[in-house]
């Protein structure tokens, strides 16, 4: 039997629950009504950006999902495969950090081989790499090549060596000979941003080159800093116009010691220009062997040479660990590095069990993707960072992508490697005739959207501007 109080403590009650239910159901109502708004808002901003003159002879593809609900809010084109380019990067980062997780790191072992007597190495120096892409870059301290010079002869000390006879052997045999993805055209691949992949890989396998312009257009550009002794330089670049810029592009292939430079470097410019490493190895053998001999290590016979490295009579001198995949993924994002790209891709095929190749890595990501609901047909890509201009991805399956990851414990990680543009955190992607952005939009990171144009004409920045003009839709 109940008392007068107990009667008002369930009523209570259940007046909470109907209250509860209510909200929910307002709840619900409401986002109904925010998701059917945007949609109509997406629609009419769809429909002005797409008449632009610019987008006459091009293909247009957006979608939009909503990362609570997982429904796709708006979708023109959504099934059309187009070129990403550099937007295709969110989907490789995406992959290795939930493959490989946030704290994986590459390593790369320094060993040496011989006899030791008397302070001196009788026999050689080898680096061995594992496809560490930031040995010897300038993005952390640890990783820079200075550091890792003195790191280098710091354990030689340590080991009481003081002396080498023989060679500095950079050894990328861990992987193949097939550094460059298939796919990337020939006016790419001798420039930094084309530089190929390698197991060991030597301040992201590219170096500087300093440049004087002549005194009138047309005139000769005489190069200014010098180069790897082993490399030969053909150059055949002319001065350029007043505020014609950078239109330098160095060709060279994998192994080779030529590179050649074509183009025209502006009147007023001041900058130096990244050429892509041939051979990153040899670089960093020869880099090494230069510094042992600064610091007394070598004779007149000390050499640097790429040579196959027999294991078993190797003797482990230290090792250096790469930053942490998080970190790595950011700069990945942040600056575009396509080297990351492909480096990653390489080892998401190795650490499953695969080939290190670049293919082999496509081939897991494709069969991850297809695991996770995405159609294969939908994902047919041939790199890892979207330089090559045969990739095709569907917007559709970018915004899944982007969608996916919210859910995952290494989102923060993700989503801090994704860049601002238009105050709103997005991927660029750029090459010839192709811009692109995909990334994520709202106060809490609520929507996912991917927005790709292929075969616009005339101006990128004014291309760029009305994409921005579009995308403000979504704020």
């Amino acid at each position: 039997m109940f008392t007068e109080g107990g009667k008002i403590l369930i009523y209570y009650f259940a007046s909470m629950k109907k209250l509860a239910l209510l909200l929910l159901i307002s709840s619900s109502v409401l986002n109904i009504v925010t998701a059917q708004n945007l949609a109509s808002k997406l629609e009419v901003a769809y429909a002005r950006f797409s008449a632009n003159q610019q987008l006459k002879y091009a293909t247009v593809s957006f979608s939009v999902i909503d990362n609570k609900s997982g429904k796709v809010l708006f979708s023109k084109n959504g099934n059309t495969g187009l070129a990403p380019a550099s937007t295709l990067k969110v989907i490789t980062a995406a992959t290795a950090l939930d493959l490989l997780g946030e704290d994986f790191t590459f390593k790369t072992n320094v060993f040496y081989r011989g006899e030791i007597r008397n302070g001196t190495l009788n026999g050689d120096l080898i680096i061995k790499g594992s496809g560490d892409p930031t040995l010897g870059s300038d993005r952390w301290d640890k990783t820079k090549k200075s550091q890792i010079l003195n790191k280098i002869l710091f354990n030689l000390q340590q080991k009481g060596i003081n002396r080498i006879t023989g060679y500095v052997i950079g050894d990328a045999s861990a992987w193949d000979t097939q550094t460059l993805p298939i796919g990337w055209i020939w006016q790419d691949m001798g420039n930094y941003y084309g530089a190929g992949t390698s197991a060991l890989c030597w301040g992201e396998n590219y170096f500087e080159l300093g440049f004087s312009p002549g005194k009138t257009a047309g005139a000769p550009v005489k190069t200014n800093t010098k180069n790897y002794p082993f490399l030969e330089i053909t150059n055949e670049l002319t001065t350029g116009a007043s505020g014609s810029g950078d239109q330098v592009y160095a060709y060279s292939a994998p192994y080779s010691s030529d590179v050649f430079l074509r183009g025209t470097y502006g009147i007023d410019l001041k900058k130096q220009i990244g050429v892509a490493l041939p051979n990153p190895p040899l670089a960093m053998a020869f880099d090494v062997a230069q510094f042992l001999q600064t610091n007394g290590y070598g004779s007149e016979e000390f050499k640097a040479q790429i040579l196959p490295a027999d294991a078993k009579d190797h003797q482990l001198l230290f090792s250096i660990s790469s930053p942490p995949l998080s970190e790595i993924i950011y700069w990945f994002n942040q600056k575009s590095i396509n080297l990351y790209g492909e480096q990653l891709v390489r080892v998401i095929g190795e650490k499953s069990g695969k080939n290190p190749s670049t293919i082999e890595g496509i081939k897991v990501i494709n069969d991850y993707w297809e695991k996770k609901g995405i159609d294969p047909d939908a994902l047919r890509i041939l790199d890892g960072s979207g330089l090559s201009p045969s990739d095709r991805v569907t917007t559709l399956a970018m915004a899944k992508v982007l969608s996916f990851s919210r859910s995952k414990p290494w989102f923060n990680s993700y989503l801090k490697s994704i860049p601002l543009y238009n105050n709103q955190k997005m991927k660029s992607g750029t090459i010839a005739n192709v811009l692109a952005y995909s990334g994520f939009s709202g106060n809490g990171n609520e929507i996912s959207f991917s927005l790709m144009v292929n075969n616009y004409s005339e101006s990128t920045g004014q291309m760029r501007q009305k994409m921005y003009e579009f995308l403000n839709a979504l704020k």
